[in-house]
């Protein structure tokens, strides 16, 4: 079973995300700050990544850098509610590949967004961009 680290800080988007992935047979570790996102994946390997952008503790896009300087190829899937911020998303070498959605967002949006993230990995080199919700 692939399992998925989902790192936001608002207690009902994640619990929305766990449900939607839960359904859909992933397993899911919720952390609450980035440092708690950062620590559990220190711990234990994930398949995939949601993060948050605004966290309270820490830039989402920094979480995320950190992650790929560990697992370079890991899957992310980065969300906020701003479209602005994921327009202007750095474009770095540990964001390459990285899925952006907009909250709100439906399931389906979610799920389509996971797999686009990880066929950007196999496939690679390609500029992070926009996945938005329809």
């Amino acid at each position: 079973m692939p399992r998925i680290l989902v790192i936001d800080d608002q207690k009902d988007v994640r619990a929305m995300i766990a449900i939607v992935l839960r359904v859909k047979h992933f397993e899911v570790v919720e952390a609450q700050s980035a440092a708690a996102g950062l620590r559990a994946f220190e711990e234990s390997p994930f398949d995939l990544a949601i993060v948050d952008v605004f966290l309270q503790d820490a830039c989402g896009f920094d979480v995320i850098s950190r992650m790929r300087d560990i697992v370079p190829d890991l899957p992310v899937v980065a969300i906020s509610g701003m479209t602005t911020t994921l327009d202007a998303a750095p474009q770095s070498a540990e964001l390459l590949n990285v899925v952006c959605l907009q909250k709100p967002f439906r399931p389906n949006d979610l799920t389509a967004a996971i797999d686009e993230a990880r066929r950007r990995v196999q496939q690679g080199g390609e500029r992070a961009s926009i996945a938005r919700a329809g």
